[in-house]
């Protein structure tokens, strides 16, 4: 029953807007009374488990944590301890903390190197030995208590405890959140335009991609192109840091743009040159965004692996990164087409969503907000909601790796 669900994640972020971690849970569990189903907690957290694990370090997400919900009870549960203990948040709700030995399960937990999250909990109702285990306390920030519980939070003056702002759906709320230094669940509040934000002209770096992406597009030989990255060793040097971290197995240290073409074909060079123009933005700086927009454009591109052939879903990646672009730049994408020479199947996805990409890249962006349409999107293109999930952290896991 519990494959049949979809996950969503809500990026956390700190005042910097850097994605900290995410909040990892199933479409609809958002509401505060959705059905908890103790059957689902246990399937959730065995299948982040299993997707995230790795035998070296613990978490294919590095220094990123997750927070994912438990409830107190199933805290020895072996699908709750077969996730890591580093960098994983179990988040208990507020209601559940009355249960009997909710403190030594809770103590237990930690001892394992596990953090715990109280959420909507009064922080006035604590039990103090309670509290002395609890590494993030949850508010929503449009409750009617938050100022009190951020009082409350302050005279607690504690330095292992962090303060989570939930439901962050506005500027001005992260505004407040960054002036109070409490960290923020975003949602899709990245994805919304800035009150005061301005159109941005492309700058050196990025007009120098532009150039390259499109000598690439027109197969110009490989001396070409080096000349051309030439002029600007630092865009050189993250071009071949970016492939040389992608994992492709290798076995050797890219060295040149020249040796990556060698190893790797040439068509893999235009989706790296996305990613260069992406991360080339030196105004308007947002770090939240720009790490959406990497994720989209992998996890796009894994939704359409194993229908399409590999340079089309190359194009999927691409296709998943720019659908970002108009707002990393501040432009319409309309005009950011007019920059860019893009194939005609990518630029009928990047406008209208149709085409032969349209439908991955709406997939994709659905998966990042809880929608009602997930089951029907994939099922339209036959794809079930296991390898929607594995798609969708495998490509947290894969933007994670990319040396940002």
């Amino acid at each position: 029953m519990h494959a049949e669900k979809f996950i969503v994640r809500e990026p956390l972020v700190n005042s910097q807007e850097r994605v900290l971690g995410y909040d990892i849970a199933w479409q609809g569990a958002d509401a505060a009374d959705a059905p908890r189903d103790e059957a689902a907690i246990l399937f959730l957290a065995g299948f982040v488990a299993d997707q995230l694990n790795d035998t070296d370090c613990g978490t294919l997400l590095g220094d990123q944590i997750i927070f994912i919900e438990a409830k107190p009870a199933l805290l020895e549960h072996e699908s709750i301890l077969a996730l890591p203990p580093k960098g994983t948040i179990l988040a208990l709700r507020g209601c559940d903390l009355s249960d009997d030995g909710v403190v030594e399960a809770v103590a237990a937990a930690r001892r394992k190197g596990y953090g715990i999250s109280l959420r909507d909990a009064d922080i006035s109702l604590l039990d103090k030995g309670l509290l002395s285990h609890v590494t993030h306390i949850e508010t929503a920030i449009d409750s009617p208590a938050f100022a009190t519980q951020v009082q409350l939070f302050r005279a607690l003056n504690s330095l292992t405890i962090r303060l989570v702002a939930r439901r962050v759906q506005s500027w001005q709320a992260f505004e407040l959140c960054r002036k109070l230094d409490i960290l923020a669940f975003v949602g899709n509040l990245h994805l919304t335009p800035r009150p005061g934000q301005h159109a941005r002209e492309l700058n050196p770096a990025q007009s120098l991609i532009l150039q390259l992406m499109d000598m690439v597009r027109q197969n110009a030989d490989v001396k070409q192109l080096e000349g051309v990255l030439k002029r600007d060793a630092a865009l050189s040097y993250k071009l071949l840091r970016y492939i040389n971290s992608a994992g492709f197995g290798l076995g050797c240290e890219i060295q040149s743009l020249k040796h990556a073409v060698t190893m790797l074909g040439y068509s893999p060079l235009y989706r790296w040159l996305a990613l260069l123009l992406a991360t080339a933005t030196t105004t308007g700086y947002s770090p939240v965004l720009m790490h959406a927009a990497i994720v989209r454009g992998r996890f796009a591109e894994l939704l359409g692996g194993t229908f399409l052939p590999r340079q089309e879903a190359e194009n999927l990646f691409v296709a998943g990164m720019f659908s970002l672009l108009d707002k990393l730049l501040g432009v319409p994408m309309e005009d950011v087409l007019e920059k860019i020479q893009l194939s005609e199947s990518v630029t009928q996805a990047l406008l209208s969503r149709e085409g032969i990409y349209g439908p991955f890249l709406g997939l994709a962006e659905a998966c990042e907000m809880h929608s009602g349409e997930v089951d029907a999107m994939a099922s339209s293109l036959c794809i079930d909601a296991r390898q929607v999930n594995q798609a969708q952290l495998s490509a947290l896991a894969w933007a994670q790796r990319i040396a940002l």
